[in-house]
């Protein structure tokens, strides 16, 4: 199986929607808080410019 992480904001309504979409379907994921300084370099490293941003094996979904 690939590997999620979801890159979310504590205050973002899009990305707890998201959260709650994998929640709901059971997928395990990786929870990736761009707020902190890892997370922002995690997220800048693969291009990402908003959240939510998920992260399939090599695939980047932006938005949700």
């Amino acid at each position: 199986m690939k590997r999620v992480v979801l890159y979310v904001l504590d205050k973002c309504p899009h990305c707890k929607t998201a959260q709650r979409y994998l929640d709901e379907q059971r997928i395990q994921y990786r929870l990736c808080n761009v707020k902190m300084q890892r997370g922002r370099k995690e997220l800048d490293a693969i291009g990402g410019k908003g959240v939510p941003t998920i992260k399939i094996g090599d695939q980047i979904l932006r938005g949700f």
